[in-house]
């Protein structure tokens, strides 16, 4: 399984969050991959410059180098389009980025972790789990 991460884990990552740290190291411990989603590593990178945390972003590249950083691919933008209009239909409109990372997801078959799950539930044919819980 390949488990795709949420910006909000990756930042409890950087900040040593332990419950975040032993989902991690239980999904390796199984053979798993996690992967850092594109959307999710431009918005943890605007943050890290914004702020200049030169440490934090030293270990953000250390992270990104170990876990590899995703591809969007027009098959990702299209089901990203799609959700939004299904969710838009419902009146259950999410963040464009929220909407990236989930159809990066979908696409590329991976489980979302994530500790906002209340952004993505109503998303069909979206698995996800909370390792910050």
């Amino acid at each position: 399984m390949t488990y795709a991460l949420d910006t909000n884990i990756i930042t409890y990552l950087l900040k040593d969050n332990l419950a975040v740290y032993e989902g991690y190291d239980n999904a390796t411990v199984d053979g798993s991959r996690c992967i850092i989603p594109p959307v999710a590593y431009y918005e943890i990178k605007r943050g890290l410059f914004f702020s200049s945390a030169t440490s934090k972003s030293n270990d953000f590249d250390i992270l990104c180098r170990e876990l590899g950083v995703g591809d969007m691919s027009v098959e990702i933008w299209n089901e990203a389009a799609m959700l939004y209009a299904g969710l838009r239909q419902k009146g259950q409109l999410i963040e464009d980025a929220d909407l990236f990372i989930a159809a990066f997801c979908i696409v590329n078959n991976y489980t979302l972790v994530t500790n906002n799950t209340k952004h993505f539930e109503h998303i069909d044919g979206l698995r996800f789990v909370n390792w910050a819980e």
